[in-house]
Parts: C-alpha cells; structure tokens; sequence
C-alpha cells in the first residue's frame, strides 16, 4: 500500500520544490491527473472489511475521519461545481457513499454536511446532487431525514441573523426536492416551522420544495384520499404566502404557481382561487411581483382547460342555454326521483296530518259560497282512481269528501268495507291509507302486489339512463361556468395590464407586451385595445421596450397560420385594416412607424403589395372602407421603401383622384397623405447640396387636385374639408410654383360663391325683392359653401408661410451655400496660381466668410419676414380679399350662428394671424375674446391650438395674454380643457411660457373627473420633472396657490395632488429644504385649513437625520398650531415613517425627545382649547371660511365677462417704462417659501405675488357657482 502512495508523495514535493510558474501549471496538472486514481483506491480499500483491524470491532472514527476528512476539503474549494472537476466529484461522491455504508458514518456525514452548508454557499448543489445519488442507488434514505431534521432544529432566530448560512440551507433543500421530491415530502414536517420564521430565503427554499412535490408526486386524478388532502393543503400555504409581508416571497411563490400550472399540476377547482390571487397581485407596489403576476397569468391563458377563445359574450350565451337545459332536467326527474327513492308508507305519514286537517272539516258546516260539486262514479274502480288521483294532486279535502260519499254508497264493498268502529273519520283515514299505499285488496287481489314490484323494477330501470345524463348536464354547466369566471378574471386582469405598458419598469412594460400578445392569440375582445395601446411605444427610448413592441406585432401579424403565401397576405391586410378602423391619427402614425421598420429589414412579403395594389385598383373585390385602408398601408410601407408609390405614381393619379373621388373624398385625401410621402425632408442639413424633389407646375397630379378641389367646393360634403388641406398641402409640398397652381384655386372656388350669390340675387328680383334690400351678400350664400371658402383660405395663408419659412428659406441657404463653396474653390485655385506660400491672411479670410455666412442667414429670415410682414396681406394680394369677410363672420356670431362656420372662421383667423406680427398685434384682443366668450367649445378649442402657435411664432405679442391661456383650463367644457392642457404642456416644455404659480392651474387638471384630462396632466408633470429641478422649485407656489381656500380645491383634492407631486422629490438635499420651508411657511399662514394642508405636505416627505434635525431646529415655526389633531397627527405620521426606516441610535433620542415635545404641546393646546371654550380672551387662528364647492375640482370659469376685461395689455417696454416712472427700479421679488429675514411686514411674509409681477389685466375668475350661463347670440366688436 505505502508503494502506492510513493508516486503521489513524490509529485507533492516536486510540486513545493519547484518554483516556477510553468513548472507549477505542469505539476498542478499532474496532481488532478494523480488525485483520481487516489479517490477510487480509498474508496476500494473503504470496500474491504476493516474490522478486523481493530478486531473485530467497529472501525475507529478516527481512521474514518482521515479518509473522509480529504474529501470534505477537496468539497471546500470554490470551483468543485465546474464541469472540468466532474470526475473528482463524482469519485468524492461514492468515496462518501462508501463510508457512509459500510464505516458507520452517518451521524458525523450529517453534521459536517450542515456545517458545510452554513460556510460554504457554493457546496450546496454539490451536495444535493450527491444526498439524491446516495438515496437512489446505496438505499441512504435515512440521511435524507436526519439532514432535514437537522436543518428543520435550526434556530429561527439565527437564521434571522445569519443569512449567508441560510442561503446554502435554502439552496440545498430547493435542489434536493426537485432530485428527490417523494423523500423531501416525507420529511417536509421538520422544515414546516420555518415558515414562520423571519427569514425569507427559508420560506422561499419550503415553498419551492412543496411545489416540487405537486408537480412531480401529488399530480394527476387517481391520487388516494390522503394524498389529495396533502396536496391542497400545500396548495393553501402556496396561496397564503402569495400575500407574504415580503416582496421576494411574493414573487418567488408567483413564480412557483407558474411552474405549477405550466406543468399542468393545478386542480381545476384551485384554478379561479389562484387566478384572483394573481389579478390582486397586479396592484402590489413591487415591481418583481407585478412582473410575476403577468407571467402567471399568461401562463394560466396559455395551459387553460376550457377553450381557445375566451370571451365573455361567446361563452355567456351557451352557459345560459346549458343552465336552462339543466333546470328543465331537473325539474323532470325530480318527481321519479321521489317515488322511487321514497315509500308509499313514508310518503302517507308525511301527509297525514294534512289529511286529518282536511277530514276534520267534513264534519263542520260548509262556509258561504262552498258548494259540493263532487259525484261518486258508477263503479268502485273508477272511484278509486279518483280519489287516488285527488290525493296524489293534493287536494286531500276532495279525497275525503269522496272517500265519506264512497262509503255510503258501496258500503260493505272492498275497499269501502266499515270495520265496525264508530268513529267516521277514523275510518275515512283507513280508507284512504289503504288507498294510497297500495296495501287494500281490490278485485283482482292477486296481480296487485306483483304488478307493483313489476312497476319499480322498470322505474329503476328506466331511471338510470335520466340520472346519468343528469350528472353529465351538470358536469357540463360547471365547465362552462368555471370558463366563463375565468374568462372574466382575465378581461378583469387586461385593464389593470394595459395600465402598466407606461410604467417607469421596463420589466414590467415588456411583460404587459408579451401578455397582450398571449390574450390575443385567446380570441378575447378587450385585447385588441391592449394592442393598440402599445402603439405608442415605438417611440421609447429604451431599446428594449421598441424590440418587445415590434416582436409582439411581429408574432400577431407576421407569422400567420395559413399556407399559401396569398392566404398570409389576406390574413395580414385584414388584420392592419382591423386596426385602422376609426384609429386616432396619433395611432396610425405608430403604426405606420412599426411597418416602415418590417419594411426596411424586407419582412413584409411582395404578396402583400400586390394584394394592396390589387385592393385599390378594385381588381381584387372589396369594400370601400377596405379600399382605403389598403392605400394607408401603401403609404405606411412607402416610408420604408418610397419607390413602391414613385414607381406607380400615375396609378395613384389617375384610380384616385379620379370622377369618383366626389362620390367620398376620403378616399382621394388618403392618396394625398401617401403622395406626400415622396417629398424629401423640408429641412436639408447643411451638407445636402441636391436640390428637393419637385414636380413641375404642368404634372397631372396638380391639374387632378385642382380640378376635384373646384368640383368639391360647390357640393355640402363633410369630407371635403379635410380632403381640400391634403391637397394643399400636397401641391406645396411637391409643386414647383405652388403658391400659383393655389391662387388659381382660390380664384375658381371664390368665382363660384360669385355665381350662386348673383343666382340667388337674382331668383329674389324675380320675386320681386330688391336686390339692395339684402344688408350682407354673404348671407344669401348657403352655409356650406361660406365654410368652405373660409377654410379653403385659411388653409392656404398657413401652407403659403410654412412654405415659405421652410421650403423657400432652406432652398436660399441650401444655393447660397453652393456658391459659397465655387466662390471658395475658384478664389482657391487662384491663389495657388499666383502664390502658393500659406499665410496668416488665409485664417482672417475664412473668419470672414464664416461671418458672412451668418450674415447671409440673417438677410434671409429678414427677406422672408418682410415678404410675410408687407406684401402676404396688403391689397395687391389675393388673401386681402378674404380678410374682411373672416373678420366679420368671427365679430358677428350672431348672424353667423352655425357651429362649424364659427369655428372654421376662427381657426381661420389663427391662421391669418401667423402671417404678419402687424396683423396679429391688431387682432389678439378679437381672438381671446372669442376664446374667452364664445358659447361653442369647438370655436374655444380651435383658438387655443391657434393662441398655441401663435405664442411661439410671435412670443412677445401673445406673452400678455399668458393669463387668458391658463383661465381656459378651467373651461367647463372636457374637451376644451384636456386641449387647453395639452397646448399648455407643449408651451412650458419648450420654455415658451414663464412658469409661474399659475402652473398651480396645471395642477389642479390631476383631479379632474375626465380620465384623459389627467392623463395629460400626469404627462405634463412627468416630463417636467425630467427637466431637473423643475418640479421642486414650482412646488412653493403650487403650494401656496392651491392651499388658499378660495382656489376652490378641497382638503381630499389637495392631497391627492400633493401625493402626486411629491412623488418627483427624491433627492435628500431637495427633501431637507423643502422641510425646512414647510415649517417657516406656519408662520405665514393664515387659516387652520394651511396649517393642515402644510403639515400634509411634510407627512409626505420622507424624512431623513438631517430632516429631523429640521423639524427640531423649526420647532417653534410650528408648536402653536399642533393643537389641531389633524396637524398633529401629520407630524405623527412622520416620525412613525422615520422609525420604520431604521433609526441610528445618536438620533433615536432625538426623535424621542421630539416625539415628547409635539405631545406636550398638542396637550397643552388641547387644555387653551378647552379655556376658550369656557369664556377666556386666549385669542385662536381665524378659521377658514370655505365656499360651498359642489365637487372636488375648481368651479369653470363663468363666459359672461365684460368687454373691458379684455383691454389689449401694454407691450412689455411701455409697462417697464411705466414702471420706472412710478417708483426707482429694484431687484424683482422671488417668490419662496423660506422666511429667513426678520422682517414681520406682512407683504413680505406672505408668498403672493407682488404689483410688479402681475399682469395689468387679468381674467376675472367666478368660483361662487358653477351653474352656466345660457349660451346667447353675441355679437363681437
């Protein structure tokens, strides 16, 4: 034997003999070579029978440690897992194994297996795998038990202590049940205790273990009682622990019912518990849970029993069918069923007493207007049969009438045969018992007793086959019923999903993608809005969220299940069109985004163009709503590749604009958008030097947009409109001489309101009506064609400017750069001629022609300004013609009365007023009065979006009138407001708007009662808040502003906007001072209504050590007012927060002292309460006189305001030198909350904006009653 080993030494010294590295690396590689032979020869010589070594006796434990003891070691090096150690494992594995069977080493293996495990995190695989290989084939199946036992004893409260123990314990023992779940489910006894305890990883490793047993040994049907009785009883602590008090046991248990129903594990009368569970889980505040949640869900959709189309209103109607059949069932077989399970005999004592009731009345006198009706039959059998049938009804009154009648007649007769008694009603009873059951002897005697048993036989016979489809029914109405909960679960479980596709998680986002795209698969209907929903998340930024959306559309629509590749084409076309049906522009943008990317990375097949083209050509039959949506789909395609409509432009030409058009003018408006789609980028970098796509002015598409435009005009089509600003925009956006091809419009459409104004002078000189009796011509014209005109001309002003700031001003600087450049290579080559030497002078040259360049730009934007400011609007261009008659429709509403004239006026005003600043200077007090004024929310809405563009076309003109903007979110109409909110959120995002406290307005929108409203306000406040410090620094005014209890917000209200802003304070420098200004601010407050609203705010911060000391320093700001409870407990509610998120002990004390502070106060003014409520002067803070507000968001804005409310405010300059005149100049007033001057004067105390700082004119607010006004007839001025 020590030969053996001579080799192994020999190696060994080599290796500590030899110091270099190459030397070291060969004898490392030696040893792993040397170490195996080593391993299997112990284990050989562990085989033999040692005893008699020690003779006879045990081997020594000692001698078993020496052996087992290098095995242990060689187990503790950190990379045994790998795979290139899988032979020295395995050797060290049935090393043990031999010791353990045949050296007694069972209890010394259990010890050092539990040390191993608490030191060594990397040893519990290792483990696992060699306590199931020794259970399996050396029959240890008690080290199994002795391991979880000596797990199960560990004390919970170390466990709580020592997690990096815990984590090897709970590794092993999840490991262990998935190898051996039969012997972990017998020992799952001893690890129940730690479930209770505080470690989470234990309960995790128990869960984990249960659900391997249910999955692999308690599954399937034929399971005994007790099995199924363990089995939902792990499956009731599965469920419990779905609500556990930590967010990673949540999830972990979520995780394991996944497994469990992906396994098909789950009974089917768990199935809806666990689903409500996960769709409650859905709300949990943990990010991993919710995730978890989804996954569940989609995993229940995906392994359900029921159907492969869930939806409500599919299967309601057959479970209602199937509900019906089951009571008719019921309702047959529920009388075979007593006769045949209940006796005559029992049935007869059951009755009796209401048959002596009714046998009882025979002998009291009959009641008025009761009258014996009832004749005894001819024989004595049809006389039985009647009574017999009057029992079995249950008229038993009629029977024993009968019965008394029968034994008067057929006296001494079977079975009216009187035994002698005296008593009449006894004997009627006996009669008719005898009757009932069966028992009295009749004519034929003899048959009666065989004929009932024959009876029975064939009534149990004939039973069987009713009560089997009986159960059937009822198996059947169950599934549908336990179908259409869980189908209702998951409609449940899709509106709280598609909540989440904008959550901050990407997580979380990718998974509510990946569940629509499951529930789509299910049939269920509310999935086609979960789709479209994630829509606009194309346009994230995370690079994950855009590959989640294009891969869910990418599994929807490309990759049908049909064969061909025409059927894949239809079943694509189909389901995009199915989109598109009565989609928003925001989402058939997206979608075109989406498309565009297949169409780029060649993903849509060319079947799909052909059917598209096939589709608008009408050689593929069609309808017209899907003729339409096939050229949106060209046009979205035509993004990725334009040569798909450059190659068949006169096909689009010629099918689309063609006589047909003016049957529906959608359809040709769809081929303007997909025509567009060839105009290149209107804005070119500097470096592009080709020159745009343009067509010629001659090209048939202008002559066919010209032509069906003329011929719309004159027709009242609602469509028309939207057609007619494709169009315009198409010719200048592609023709050469596009402000022509549209004069030439203009002059054609305006010569046809001539002509039907002079017919219908005409038709009324006929009648004989003078011509001059007519005070306004435009009033003879119809309505439609006046809205027609209106909106034709204020559609080309707009194009005619964009045209012109963009087109034209990028092609002056795209050729003025071009020249630039041959100047410089002509002055070059010269230069080289005549000198080639470099000088200093070459530097100051192109200094110079750099400045030049600026220079040019500047003389552009100058050129182009002054066209639009001179010569757009003076009286040699055609829009002069047109400007007269806007100004009097939109000053006279009046006359002018439809809705749809008013409102084209006035986007048409906005329009014209984009042109010139002269000309908008001069009409902004007509359009915010209309904005303010007008009774219809669409002219209000239109004048927003109009003042919108406006204020960043010419901010210094509109910057006045920033108040009138901001009254319109309160308008009291919904759609008025969300679009005052969304062109308010464009201004202040671009820093086009000043953001001062009336950004409190914008606040206020997070409580309104239309859904989409907040939204937008969310949005608003979310983007702010990626703008650094943006949201902080406005929290003093929107403070201020909306804690005064005349803004008209509730306490309720305020503090759920309050919750919401403060969500975006997250740093703990922002959170320090923003405790500190809350508490200065009690010093200024004026009601009990701030003080609680402010001590809110500070319960909403979560308050550090540096924010208690805060508190502490401010103590005096606030100790008067903590007498009010709800203050009080504010103050309360932050130091519980601050305890429970752990407290040092240098502060504990400090937030006890605190603590005894506010209580001695909040005592204290609880006993100055009491005094003043006995008769004392002690002086309390003047109580808030608050309004009657009938809901929680501020009153609308009352319409009915004064002309001299909207006096044109003074420009900037004239109020600053007005100003200067009045009083010397001065550094302008921050608004803040902090008070850390000593100045008690009340102007500076108070956080209200100063004279200096408030507009001149602003809107009178009206927030006493919110009853409007009824709209009236108004003529502007």
């Amino acid at each position: 034997m020590p030969l053996k080993w001579k080799p192994a030494r020999t190696v060994v010294w080599r290796q500590i003999l030899v110091g270099r590295k190459n030397h070291a690396k060969t004898s490392g590689s030696l040893w792993e070579e040397e170490r195996e032979p080593l391993l299997h020869l112990l284990t050989q010589l562990l085989q033999l029978d040692l005893r008699q070594l020690w003779g006879g006796l045990a081997v020594e434990e000692e001698f078993v440690s020496l052996m087992t003891g290098s095995c242990y070691r060689i187990l503790e090096n950190p990379s045994i897992g790998l795979q290139r150690y899988r032979v020295t494992r395995e050797a060290v594995t049935h090393l043990l194994a031999v010791a353990l069977v045949h050296c007694d080493h069972m209890f010394s293996a259990t010890l050092k297996i539990t040390q191993m495990l608490q030191h060594f995190e990397h040893i519990a695989p290792v483990f696992s795998r060699a306590v199931s290989l020794w259970a399996k084939e050396y029959g240890l199946k008690s080290l199994v038990g002795e391991l979880l036992r000596e797990i199960g004893q560990k004390c919970l409260q170390d466990l709580a202590r020592e997690a990096s123990g815990v984590r090897g314990y709970a590794t092993f023992i999840s490991e262990l049940a998935e190898q051996i779940p039969a012997l972990v489910l017998s020992n799952m006894s001893v690890l129940l205790p730690h479930l209770d305890g505080e470690n989470y990883m234990m309960r995790n490793a128990v869960l984990a273990a249960m659900a391997e047993v249910l999955v692999q040994v308690l599954n399937g049907d034929q399971l005994e009682e007790a099995a199924r009785g363990t089995r939902d009883k792990f499956l009731d602590i599965l469920q419990a622990h779905v609500c556990d008090v930590h967010s990673f046991v949540r999830s972990r248990v979520l995780q394991l019912f996944t497994h469990i129903v992906q396994c098909k594990a789950l009974p089917l009368t768990q199935f809806q518990s666990v689903v409500s569970l996960a769709v409650g889980r859905l709300k949990d505040k943990s990010v991993i849970v919710v995730k978890n949640a989804i996954q569940l869900l989609a995993a229940f959709l995906s392994n359900n029993p029921f159907s492969s189309k869930l939806s409500c209103a599919d299967l309601d109607e057959p479970l209602k069918k199937e509900v019906q059949k089951l009571k008719e069932m019921r309702d047959r077989s529920r009388p075979t069923a007593v006769t045949s399970v209940v006796a005559p005999e029992e049935e007869w004592e059951a009755m009796l007493p209401e048959v002596r009731a009714a046998t009882e009345q025979l002998f009291q006198p009959l009641q008025e207007g009761e009258e014996e009706v009832l004749e005894v039959e001819e024989t004595v059998e049809k006389t039985v049969e009647q009574i017999t049938g009057l029992l079995k009804k249950l008229n038993y009154k009629s029977a024993a009438r009968l019965t008394q009648k029968a034994l008067c007649r057929f006296q001494g007769k079977e079975p009216f045969i009187c035994p002698g008694e005296e008593n009449e009603e006894a004997t009627i009873l006996d009669v008719l018992k005898r009757l009932y059951t069966g028992s009295c002897p009749g004519e034929n005697s003899e048959d009666l007793p065989h004929d009932n048993s024959s009876d029975k036989i064939e009534e149990v016979v004939q039973e069987e086959q009713p009560q089997t489809e009986l159960v059937k029914q009822e198996m059947l109405v169950q599934y549908l019923q336990d179908a259409y909960n869980f189908s209702v679960k998951i409609t449940e479980a899709l509106n709280l999903i598609s909540k989440m596709m904008y959550e901050n998680s990407v997580s979380v986002v990718q998974e509510a993608i990946e569940f629509f795209v499951t529930v789509s698969q299910f049939g269920v209907p509310q999935a086609l809005l979960g789709v479209r929903r994630m829509l606009p998340l194309i346009w994230s930024k995370e690079p994950g969220i855009k590959e989640a959306v294009l891969n869910a559309y990418r599994q929807l629509y490309l990759s049908p299940s049909e064969d061909s590749e025409r059927a894949k084409a239809q079943a694509l076309v189909h389901s995009l069109s199915l989109i598109m049906v009565d989609a928003s522009l925001g989402t058939i943008e997206c979608l075109e985004e989406i498309i565009s990317e297949f169409v780029q990375k060649d993903e849509i097949k060319p079947a799909v163009t052909q059917l598209l083209w096939e589709r608008f050509t009408e050689k593929s039959p069609c309808s017209l709503l899907e003729r339409r949506a096939a050229v949106m789909l060209l046009g979205m395609m035509a993004r990725g590749k334009p040569e798909i409509i450059g190659s068949n432009l006169d096909i689009l030409v010629t099918m689309g604009l063609s006589e047909k058009a003016c049957e529906d003018y959608r359809l040709p408006q769809e081929v303007c958008n997909v025509i567009s789609k060839l105009a290149s980028n209107p804005k070119p970098a500097l470096e592009k030097k080709s020159a745009p796509f343009r067509l010629p002015q001659n090209h048939m598409l202008f002559g066919c947009l010209s032509e069906t435009v003329s011929k719309g005009f004159a027709q009242p089509s609602s469509h028309w409109i939207p057609f007619m600003e494709a169009a315009v925009t198409l010719i200048y956006q592609l023709a050469e001489g596009a402000e022509e091809i549209c004069a030439d419009i203009l002059h054609v459409c305006s010569q046809q309101a001539l002509e039907k104004l002079q017919e219908a002078d005409e038709q009324k000189a006929d009648a004989g009506d003078s011509p001059h009796r007519v005070s306004d011509g435009a009033g003879s014209l119809p309505t439609f064609l006046l809205l027609h005109l209106v909106s034709l001309v204020g559609q080309v002003a707009l194009q005619q400017v964009a045209y012109l700031e963009v087109s034209v001003s990028a092609e002056l600087r795209r050729r003025r750069i071009l020249k630039e450049e041959k100047t410089k290579k002509q002055s070059g080559t010269s230069t080289k001629k005549q000198r080639p030497q470099s000088t200093g002078n070459e530097t100051t040259m192109e200094e110079e022609l750099g400045l030049v360049g600026a220079t040019a730009d500047d003389t552009e934007a100058e050129l182009i300004r002054s066209i639009c400011e001179t010569e757009l609007l003076d009286g040699k261009h055609l829009f002069s013609a047109f400007v007269p008659l806007v100004l009097k429709i939109c000053n006279n509403p009046g006359l002018y009365s439809d809705s749809a004239l008013s409102a084209a006026a006035a986007l048409t005003l906005g329009k014209l007023c984009m042109i010139s600043s002269e000309f908008c200077d001069s009409h902004l007090r007509l359009l915010f009065t209309m904005m303010e004024k007008s009774t219809l929310p669409s002219v209000r809405s239109n004048l927003i979006i109009a003042a919108g563009d406006l204020a960043i076309r010419f901010p210094n003109l509109v910057e006045p009138w920033t108040s009138h903007l901001y009254a319109r979110l309160r308008d009291p109409c919904p759609t008025v407001r969300q679009t005052a909110g969304l062109v308010m959120t464009h201004l202040i995002l671009k820093d086009m708007v000043k953001v001062k406290g009336q950004v409190s307005e914008m606040a206020a929108l997070l409580i309104d009662p239309e859904e989409a409203i907040v939204r937008v306000a969310q949005n608003f406040f979310g983007e702010l808040a990626n703008k650094g410090n943006a949201v902080y620094n406005l929290l003093p005014d929107i403070i201020s502003h909306l804690s005064d209890p005349n803004s008209g917000i509730e306490e309720e209200s305020f503090h759920t906007i309050m919750r919401h802003l403060f969500s975006y304070v997250t740093k703990d420098k922002q959170t320090e001072s923003l405790v500190e200004k809350l508490c200065q601010r009690f010093r200024t407050a004026r009601t009990e209504r701030q003080y609680r609203d402010l001590s809110h705010c500070l319960a909403l911060l979560p308050v550090s050590d540096r924010g208690l000391h805060k508190l502490q320093d401010n103590y005096d700001c606030f100790a008067d007012k903590l007498q009010d409870p709800a203050v009080y407990n504010c103050f309360q509610t932050v130091l519980a927060r601050f305890r429970r998120a752990g407290v040092k002990p240098d502060t504990k004390a400090l937030a006890e002292e605190l603590e005894q502070k506010l209580s001695a106060f909040h005592n204290r003014g609880m006993d100055s309460t009491e005094t003043c409520q006995d008769g004392s002067q002690t002086p309390m803070p003047v109580s808030a006189k608050r309004k009657p507000i009938r809901s929680s968001r501020r009153q609308p804005l009352s319409p009915a305001n004064t002309d001299d409310d909207f006096v044109t405010p003074p420009s900037r300059t004239l109020r600053n030198h007005k100003r200067a005149q009045k009083r010397p100049p001065r550094k302008k007033a921050i608004i803040t909350f902090s008070s850390d001057e000593e100045n008690n004067s009340e102007d500076e105390l108070s956080a209200e904006l100063r004279e200096e700082e408030t507009p001149t004119k602003t809107t009178p607010i009206t927030r006493s009653s919110a009853r409007l006004r009824e709209p009236s007839a108004t003529v502007f001025n």
